[in-house]
């Protein structure tokens, strides 16, 4: 290879280095939106139905542990030795 292929070949290696790796970010951009876009189909639906079941499992939650509170009150209730000799209902017992 002669002196002025080789001058006029380092530039254009040196400009085709930064272009090159700008084809290829995109194509990882790409990729990773194509990804992303098929894990959200996969999970079955868009991001606002993925936040609004996010909602609904947060509102369960809130009413399961409004269950646990309402279950340890009548636990403690039942557990009152007064409550022990009480029939259930309120209704006295009547003798037979």
């Amino acid at each position: 290879m002669d002196r002025h292929s080789l001058v006029l070949l380092i530039p254009i290696m040196a400009l085709s280095i930064p272009v090159l790796a700008l084809i290829f970010a995109g194509f990882q951009r790409y990729a990773k939106l194509r990804l992303e876009e098929t894990r959200l189909r996969l999970e079955g639906g868009s991001r606002e139905e993925f936040e609004s079941l996010r909602g609904e499992v947060d509102d369960m939650r809130r009413e399961l542990s409004e269950v646990h509170e309402r279950l340890d009150f009548a636990e403690r209730l039942l557990a009152r030795p007064e409550a022990r000799e009480r029939p259930v209902g309120g209704v006295p017992e009547q003798p037979h």
